[in-house]
């Protein structure tokens, strides 16, 4: 309910960063709640895309390039243009599996090691692209490796099939 909140304008409407407003291939990106915007070294955003029907990576197919793009390009330029930090230095990302079903994408400096951007879970979006560039599907044949805590309930769910 916090994202829709956040993409309906009920909640965070003061933090929005960038907006594109296209219901296919648009976006929000907002600061995430673990930065406090008060220094650059652990600057920390998340794209919300406004298309509901995208939960995760698993769902993206080369349908989803533009809005993929329109995320890296106009997120860099946003960033740039608030925070004097170019695309050169973020490290811009997918998770997987996601803390939350609903697309998003972090936006983070490259220097700050941040909750979640090792390669057992993060997923650069350019990668992401040149993906789907060359395989249309890819997402739904690719299997993908990602790390689990050991309280994690879909952790639990592996042990009792048998799969750790």
């Amino acid at each position: 309910q916090w994202v829709y909140n956040i993409l309906g304008k009920k909640a965070e409407a003061d933090r929005i960063i960038h907006e594109n407003p296209d219901p296919c291939n648009g976006f929000v990106l907002v600061p995430d709640f673990k930065w406090n915007q008060n220094q650059l070294d652990d600057l920390y955003l998340i794209a919300l895309v406004h298309c509901r029907e995208v939960k995760s990576l698993r769902d993206l197919t080369a349908e989803h390039l533009p809005l993929l793009r329109n995320i890296l390009q106009e997120g860099k330029e946003a960033i740039m243009k608030r925070f004097g930090v170019p695309g050169s230095q973020l490290r811009i990302y997918l998770h997987y599996q996601p803390s939350y079903y609903h697309l998003h994408v972090h936006f983070t400096a490259l220097g700050y090691d941040a909750p979640g951007s090792s390669v057992e879970r993060a997923h650069l979006l350019a990668d992401v692209i040149d993906n789907l560039v060359l395989d249309s599907t890819y997402y739904q044949k690719r299997a993908l490796t990602f790390a689990l805590r050991a309280d994690e309930l879909l952790f639990k769910k592996f042990q009792e099939a048998g799969r750790v």
